[in-house]
């Protein structure tokens, strides 16, 4: 079932105002919404992917009024190159991306993604491009056009890479400190947990990574085993009726030898009090600070 979108979300998903869209409209008749009985502009999802792939050869270099020339399938050509032949122009690769996802382009994505981590090295790639490209997906998601398929594309696309990103780095003989990572039940930030466990890596940290759904007799029997410096989880969805309090006080009380940081929105919505091996917070970067 196709979604119906505003002039409005058309502007905050393309990034084209829309004063802009409307020019177009009326100018080059390169945008052709439909019309309610009351005559108000809405769009579909086909009309998000062609603005998409409008404003990406726009934004690279091609005139609308070339482009109004051009019909859909040799606009859809054109911006295949523009993604395959050395990527986009810099500040272009999101709307090239989306575009790739959009279209579950597996080749395209790896294509742009490649790219920007040989131009900007992988850590950097995080904060400058996938951190921004999560956000509007996010976006997209609440507006309707980013679809569950689209979400598990582009999460196992990332794991994926961030695996192999991983796994190239060198081994850690003599490790600054070492960390155990784990999600509770229903939390599901698995991305963040591996950009952490690069990061901490690559800084000479040794990690354990557990995953998600880590029971919390699990937690204390791993840090009995493994002996960690740090924990650290995300908790967002988790413990919205149920005491995160209690939560947090039983493992303080059974893991008191080792430092646990958590981050998440529970923790801003309720007011938890931690004890000294405890704490809380705001950022995956916060996480180097401390260490």
């Amino acid at each position: 079932m196709s979604s119906v979108y505003s002039i409005k979300d058309l502007e905050k998903l393309s990034g084209i105002k829309a004063h802009t869209l409307r020019i177009w409209e009326k100018r080059y008749g390169i945008v052709k919404p439909r019309r309610t009985e009351n005559n108000i502009r809405y769009y579909l999802d086909e009309d998000i992917k062609h603005v998409l792939n409008i404003a990406l050869l726009n934004k690279n270099g091609h005139k609308i009024s070339k482009i109004a020339c051009m019909g859909s399938e040799e606009i859809s050509e054109a911006v295949q190159d523009l993604s395959i032949i050395n990527g986009v122009e810099a500040g272009n690769e999101i709307e090239a991306i989306t575009l790739s996802i959009l279209e579950l382009d597996k080749r395209r994505c790896k294509i742009i993604l490649d790219t920007i981590i040989e131009k900007k090295g992988f850590e950097s790639c995080i904060y400058e491009f996938i951190y921004p490209l999560l956000d509007k997906l996010s976006a997209m998601w609440f507006s309707g056009s980013f679809k569950a398929v689209h979400e598990s594309f582009i999460r196992n696309l990332l794991r994926n890479k961030v695996c192999a990103e991983i796994d190239h780095l060198d081994s850690i003989e003599n490790p600054r400190c070492s960390f155990i990572l784990f999600l509770s039940e229903k939390e599901n930030h698995e991305l963040s947990l591996l950009f952490l466990q690069y990061i901490l890596k690559k800084r000479n940290v040794q990690v354990i990574n557990l995953g998600s759904e880590i029971a919390v007799y699990d937690i204390i029997q791993a840090c009995e085993i493994y002996k960690p410096d740090y924990t650290f989880s995300i908790i967002n969805d988790t413990f919205v009726e149920d005491s995160l309090q209690s939560y947090i006080d039983f493992l303080s009380q059974h893991i008191p030898d080792v430092t646990m940081l958590f981050s998440g929105f529970q923790f801003v919505k309720q007011d938890i009090k931690f004890g000294k091996n405890c704490k809380y917070i705001e950022s995956l970067n916060a996480v180097e600070s401390i260490i």
